[in-house]
């Protein structure tokens, strides 16, 4: 799982520099004005291109050919490291969907604030984690909930 998070996370940060440019969101401009709906969409659309491309790479790479290591152990070692590749794509390929979403909620005017509240989510938030759809406040009562119904 850490590493999944961190495969994200670089991810992420590659496409900040892809969108380059001296401007980063801040606290003290006018909130989701149209500069900063911009940044995010050049950060989600760029973020989503750098997925892809890192799924077409890994498909590229299984159509290549079947793992042949002679040794055993290899080739387990081999298989294991597939299969986290492909569990990180479909992480990624959900993460897809939530970066769509986003996008729909910008062209709506609904990006940056809480689906739970209505409140703004926050900048920080937001450059930290683009697909944010509620405050630090309402996904960590989401979370309480959710771990309250798992362990009855």
């Amino acid at each position: 799982m850490a590493t999944a998070l961190a495969d994200e996370i670089d991810v992420l940060a590659k496409a900040k520099r892809a969108i380059g440019g001296d401007y980063t969101p801040s606290e003290d401009e006018l909130y989701m004005s149209e500069v900063q709906q911009d940044y995010f969409r050049r950060l989600l659309l760029e973020w989503k291109k750098s997925i892809l491309n890192a799924a077409a790479d890994t498909l590229q790479q299984l159509q290549d050919g079947p793992i042949r290591e002679p040794d055993l152990n290899d080739r387990a070692s081999s298989e294991t490291d597939w299969g986290i590749e492909l569990r990180t794509r479909d992480r990624q390929r959900k993460l897809i969907a939530k970066i769509d979403s986003a996008l729909r909620r910008i062209e709506e005017g609904e990006y940056g604030f809480c689906e739970v509240s209505g409140e703004p989510i926050g900048i920080g938030r937001l450059i930290a984690r683009p697909v944010a759809t509620m405050t630090v406040e309402a996904q960590q009562a989401h979370e309480r909930r959710e771990k309250v119904s798992r362990d009855d």
